[in-house]
C-alpha cells in the first residue's frame, strides 16, 4: 500500500508504498476511501521538518534541555545517536479520514452498534497515526464512528477536525442568544461558526482572508470583520451593543501573541477564551485581570486524547460520567451532517486523487492559490501487499555454518540503536527479512538496515527456509509466543528481556526448548547484555572465584508513569518482570551461583502515579554463600545516575557506576576504569550471539536464562505474601 511520510531529519516529503499494517488486538483496519488534509496542522509539521537543526532546536527547546540532561548521563554520542535514530524515522501525515472495515480483531461491538464490526462497515476515523494518509489503516476501536448512509466518505472524512471545533464550543458552554467571537476562519474555525449556529448564538468572525469572511458569511456568519482593514474592537462593541462577547473561541494557528491579545481586548468582563489553535501564549495580564477573564485550552477531540488505556487499551469512560469522549464528539458531529445542520462539503475547495497527494502539499507550501478544505480521493478497488522486497532475493538452501541468516522481529528505539547496527557490521550475518507491527516502520528500517524484504506479518519470517535465526524485539507480551513459534520452526531464536511474563509462560518454553534440543541444536539468548559490557568483564577479572560476595545493586530509574504499557499485566508485565532481570542476571553471573532464596518488600507510597512494586528492595540468598541486594526505586532524582553497584569480597571493595567508571579499593590502593560513552554490553552480546549461534549454541546458558526468571516470580510471590521464597532453580547435566 502507499502512504504520505513526512523525513522529520531530511525535511522530505514522500508517497512510498510500505506493507500494510498488522491487525492488533482491539483494532480494526480500515480501506480508507476519502481523507482530508488539514491544512494548517500539516504545515507546522513540514515547515518544521524543513528546518535545519538549529531551527528545529530553537522551535522546540524543550527537546534540546531533555537531550542535555541525556548527555550528561550517557555521553555524547550515545545521545547523538539516539536523537538521529528518532529523527530519521518518517512521520505519517493525516489524522481525519473515512473508509469501509476490512478486518477486524475487536471482540464485542462498536458502542456506536448492536452488532460486530463485519466487513463492509462504513467508519470515520481518527487520530494522527492511525486515520493516516494511507490506502489501509489500523485504527483502535475508541478512535472510530459508523458513518449514516446518508452522509458521504467525503463528508465523514472531515469528523476529526470537526470533532477538534466541537470540543471547543463545549468547553466554552455558550448559551442560546450569547455573543461569541471566532478568531480564525480557517477550517476548524468554519466549523466552530457553524456549531455556534446550530447552538442558537450570534457569532462574529475575524481573519485577514476575505475570502474566507465570505465563505463563513455563506454558512451563517452574523458579522465578518477583516483584521487587515477594520477596528475588531470597534466591530465588535456594535455587534455586541456595547457589551463585547461572551466568548472568543481562537482557532487561528499563528506564532504570534496577537490573537490572545485581541481576544482580550473584545472579550466582556468575566467571559471567558478558549483556545483551539496553536498561537502565542503571552497573556497580557493587565487587560485578563482587570477584565477578570477565564482562559480555556481545549484539548483536541474530546476527553479520551492521549489516554492510551482509552485510545489503543479500548476502555471507554462511563457514559453517565463522561458524556462526551472523543468517539462521542465523532457520532455528534456524524449526526449533525447527517441533519443538514453541519455542511462541510461547502468547506471542500480542491479533491486530489491519493496518487497525486504530493501535488496537494506543493500547493499548500506555495500558497499560489486560496484552499480550505483538500479531500484525498482512493482507489479502493486497488489490492495489496504485506510483504515489500527491497532488493534481489539470495538463496541459502541449508543453514550455512558461514553465514547467519537472521529474520528480525520488531524494530523500536531500542532494537535501531543497539541491535540491528552490530549485526549490520558484523560479516557473518546477512539481514533477510525484518517484521514490524506498522508497514511505515517495517519499511524505513529495512531500507536502513539492507534487509532483502519487510512485511507486518511475522509468519513471513517463519516460513522462510533461508532464514536460520529469528531476532526478536517485540513488546513483553509477545515474547513467549514469539520465541515458541521460532523454535518449534527449528530456528536459533534471540528474544529481547524479559524472556517471559508469566510462571506458565516460562513453563512452556522450557518445555519447548528441550524438545527442540531433543531434536538438533538450537541456539537460544536473552538481551541480557550487562554481562558483557566493557566495565563488568572488567570486575569479573579481578573478582576471586569461590569467595562469597556481598553485592549491593542501587538502580535510580526515575518516574515512570503507572499508564504506560509496561506496567499493563498482558503487555509488559510491570518492572519487576520487564526491567529487574537484567539486575538479578548481572548480580548472578558476578557471583557464579544459583540462587537459593529471595525476600521483596516495597515501599508502601499511596499514590495513584507511582506503582509500589516499582520501588522493591530484593534480597537473594545463593547457593553457595553470597547475597545480592537489589534496590530498584523510581522516586528518585532521575538526573541523578541510573546504575550502581557495590561488591564486598575477598578484602576488596568494587564500585560500578553507571557502566562509565568503576573503582576498585584492595589494600588500601584505588584503581580506577572510566569511559567516555556509556557501554552496556549490547555490541558484545550480539557478536557473541553471532558466535555462538553460528554452532547452534547459546552464549548464555538455558539454566541461567531460567532461573533469572524464577528469581523474578519468587519475587513477586514474596511481595504478596511478606516472607522469602524459595527457588528451585534449574540445573542442566546434559543434553
Amino acid at each position: 500500500m502507499f502512504q504520505v511520510l513526512q523525513n522529520i531529519k531530511s525535511g522530505k516529503l514522500s508517497l512510498e508504498e510500505v506493507p500494510i499494517p498488522s491487525p492488533q488486538e482491539g483494532f480494526v483496519l480500515v480501506k480508507t476511501h476519502a481523507s482530508l488534509i488539514s491544512a494548517g496542522t500539516e504545515k507546522m509539521l513540514i515547515d518544521l521538518a524543513q528546518k535545519n537543526l538549529i531551527g528545529k532546536a530553537q522551535a522546540r527547546p524543550d527537546l534540546v534541555k531533555q537531550i542535555l540532561n541525556k548527555a550528561k548521563k550517557e555521553g555524547w554520542l550515545n545521545t547523538f545517536q539516539n536523537v538521529m535514530s528518532k529523527m530519521e524515522k518518517p512521520i505519517p501525515l493525516g489524522y481525519s479520514a473515512a473508509g469501509v472495515v476490512t478486518l477486524s480483531s475487536v471482540e464485542g461491538s462498536l458502542p456506536t452498534a448492536d452488532c460486530r464490526l463485519p466487513t463492509g462497515t462504513r467508519v470515520a476515523i481518527a487520530g494522527a497515526g492511525y486515520a493516516n494518509h494511507a490506502e489501509i489503516n489500523n485504527v483502535p476501536v475508541n478512535l472510530m464512528a459508523t458513518i449514516p448512509d446518508n452522509v458521504s466518505f467525503e463528508e465523514a472524512a472531515y469528523t476529526t477536525v470537526a470533532s477538534i471545533a466541537l470540543q471547543g464550543v463545549r468547553l466554552a458552554k455558550p448559551e442560546l442568544g450569547e455573543y461569541v467571537v471566532v478568531s480564525g476562519l480557517g477550517l476548524i474555525g468554519l466549523i466552530t461558526v457553524q456549531l455556534l449556529k446550530s447552538n442558537g448564538c450570534k457569532v462574529a468572525g475575524l481573519d485577514f482572508d476575505q475570502s474566507k469572511i465570505d465563505l463563513a458569511l455563506s454558512l451563517g456568519l452574523d458579522l465578518g470583520i477583516n483584521l487587515s482593514k477594520d477596528d475588531a474592537l470597534k466591530n465588535i462593541e456594535h455587534f455586541t451593543g456595547g457589551r463585547l462577547a461572551d466568548y472568543t473561541i481562537i482557532t487561528a494557528a499563528a506564532k504570534s501573541n496577537q490573537p490572545i491579545e485581541l481576544a482580550g481586548e473584545i472579550t466582556r468582563r468575566k467571559g471567558q477564551v478558549v483556545v483551539v489553535g496553536s498561537v502565542g501564549m503571552d497573556i497580557p495580564r493587565d487587560v485578563y485581570y482587570k477584565k477578570e477573564l477565564e482562559v480555556k485550552i481545549s484539548m483536541s477531540y474530546g476527553p479520551g486524547r492521549y489516554d492510551t488505556s482509552y485510545e489503543e487499551g479500548g476502555i471507554d469512560y462511563p457514559y453517565d460520567y463522561v458524556r462526551w469522549t472523543e468517539q462521542r464528539n465523532m457520532e455528534a458531529v456524524l449526526n449533525l451532517i447527517s441533519q443538514g445542520k453541519l455542511n462541510v462539503k461547502a468547506l471542500t475547495t480542491h479533491k486530489f486523487k491519493f496518487g497525486e497527494a504530493l501535488k496537494a502539499y506543493e500547493m499548500i507550501q506555495e500558497q499560489k492559490e486560496p484552499y480550505v478544505g483538500i479531500i484525498l480521493e482512493y482507489d479502493v478497488e486497488k489490492e495489496h501487499e504485506n510483504v515489500i522486497h527491497l532488493k534481489p532475493t539470495t538463496h541459502h538452501p541449508q543453514p550455512s555454518t558461514k553465514l547467519l541468516t537472521i529474520g528480525f522481529v520488531g524494530a523500536g528505539n531500542y532494537a535501531s540503536l543497539h541491535l540491528l547496527p552490530h549485526l549490520k557490521n558484523n560479516k557473518h550475518v546477512k539481514l533477510k527479512g525484518l517484521v514490524t507491527s506498522t508497514g511505515l516502520n517495517a519499511k524505513q528500517k529495512a531500507e536502513k538496515f539492507g534487509f532483502e524484504f519487510c512485511s507486518t506479518d511475522y509468519d513471513s519470517l517463519l516460513n522462510n527456509a533461508d532464514i536460520n535465526s529469528v531476532f526478536i524485539a517485540t513488546r513483553h507480551s509477545t515474547h513467549a509466543d514469539y520465541t515458541i513459534k521460532a523454535l518449534s520452526a527449528g530456528k536459533n531464536v534471540f528474544v529481547e528481556k524479559p524472556m517471559v511474563i508469566s510462571e506458565e509462560e516460562l513453563d512452556l518454553l522450557t518445555k519447548t526448548y528441550m524438545e527442540s534440543l531433543s531434536r538438533k541444536k538450537i541456539g537460544l539468548m536473552v538481551g541480557l547484555n550487562r554481562r558483557f559490557a566493557p566495565m563488568t568483564q572488567f570486575i569479573g577479572s579481578n573478582l576471586e572465584k569461590n569467595i562469597p560476595k556481598q553485592m549491593m545493586y542501587r538502580v535510580n530509574s526515575g518516574f515512570i508513569p503507572t499508564s504506560t504499557w509496561l506496567h499493563q499485566k498482558n503487555e509488559g508485565g510491570g518492572m519487576l518482570v520487564g526491567e529487574m532481570c537484567h539486575f538479578i542476571d548481572l548480580l548472578m553471573y558476578l557471583c557464579k551461583e544459583k540462587p537459593k532464596k529471595v525476600f521483596a518488600s516495597s515501599l508502601r507510597l499511596n499514590n495513584n502515579n507511582f506503582d509500589d512494586a516499582d520501588n522493591v528492595t530484593i534480597t537473594i540468598e545463593f547457593e553457595s554463600g553470597s547475597t545480592g541486594v537489589l534496590c530498584y526505586n523510581t522516586v528518585g532524582d532521575k538526573s541523578a545516575s541510573k546504575e550502581r553497584l557495590e561488591i564486598y569480597a575477598g578484602g576488596k571493595v568494587i564500585v560500578l557506576d553507571d557502566f562509565r567508571s568503576v573503582e576498585i579499593i584492595s589494600n588500601s590502593r584505588r584503581t580506577s576504569k572510566k569511559a567516555s560513552n556509556q557501554d552496556k554490553g549490547q555490541k558484545e552480546q550480539i557478536r557473541e550471539t553471532v558466535n555462538s549461534f553460528m554452532k547452534n549454541e547459546s552464549p548464555i546458558p538455558f539454566e541461567d536464562l531460567v532461573n533469572v526468571m524464577k528469581t523474578i516470580f519468587a519475587a513477586k510471590k514474596s511481595l504478596s505474601s511478606g516472607l522469602p521464597e524459595l527457588i528451585n532453580p534449574l540445573i542442566i547435566r546434559e543434553i
